[in-house]
């Protein structure tokens, strides 16, 4: 049989040559792992006096429940590190049995961040140099938080940023909806479909402002919106 009927044959029936049969490719990472990958990113935000302030975030790939570690305006080796044990703590108490951790190079994170996950189990994976995409679920919470939230609120301190930044995690984790994980909630299943058009009339929704219904500190200004 010539090289050239077999593959017609191999093409035919949807398979890709041996070289690339072989080889993975990076897309084929995060969906092979989902269920132990985490991701995490810093982003930056200025409050009302000027100071630049750092948050530093995970987010769970398959769940999407995403975690504010914290925010500083300096995120120093000993901030950084604590904030990985935080992170190695926070995952044994939800029993999140995660293997791999995907973060860029910035030079923010220090060698003491990786050790620290790594005695634990978790492997530190990093993307390309000017490679967003590799990290790509990070970056659209990061693109949603600042959308959502950050361009949306006057932050006042560090204080008043990690209030809505609180805010903001158990609105994402709780209640808004995620087409990547088939429209569901992170920390919630799907609830069962409604088949009968006489129950719809009963659905009771309200719209409530969480921040300013939240904001109950007489020495925190209520949050602004733009």
């Amino acid at each position: 049989m010539a090289a050239s009927n077999v593959w017609k044959i191999l093409k035919d029936a949807g398979v890709d040559p041996a070289p690339d049969r072989s080889s993975s490719t990076w897309a084929d990472f995060p969906r092979s792992q989902a269920d132990a990958l985490l991701a995490c990113d810093f982003l930056e935000t200025v409050t009302l006096s000027g100071a630049r302030m750092y948050v530093l975030a995970v987010i769970e790939h398959s769940s999407r429940r995403i975690r504010i570690l914290g925010a500083t305006a300096h995120p120093t080796t000993s901030w950084v590190t604590q904030a990985a044990k935080n992170l190695v703590m926070d995952l044994e108490d939800a029993s999140c049995r995660a293997r791999f951790i995907i973060r860029d190079r910035d030079g923010k994170f220090p060698a003491l961040f990786d050790a620290a996950l790594k005695d634990t189990g978790i492997e530190v994976v990093f993307t390309g140099i000017q490679m967003p995409r590799m990290n790509s679920i990070m970056e659209r919470w990061v693109q949603t938080c600042r959308h959502e939230l950050l361009d949306r609120t006057l932050i006042w301190n560090q204080r008043h940023l990690l209030h809505a930044l609180r805010e903001f995690e158990e609105f994402y984790t709780s209640h808004r909806l995620h087409q990547g994980i088939a429209n569901a909630r992170p920390l919630y299943p799907l609830p069962t479909p409604i088949n009968d058009p006489d129950k719809l009339s009963h659905l009771d929704k309200r719209r409530h402002d969480a921040l300013a219904a939240s904001s109950t500190n007489t020495d925190m200004p209520r949050d602004l919106h733009g």
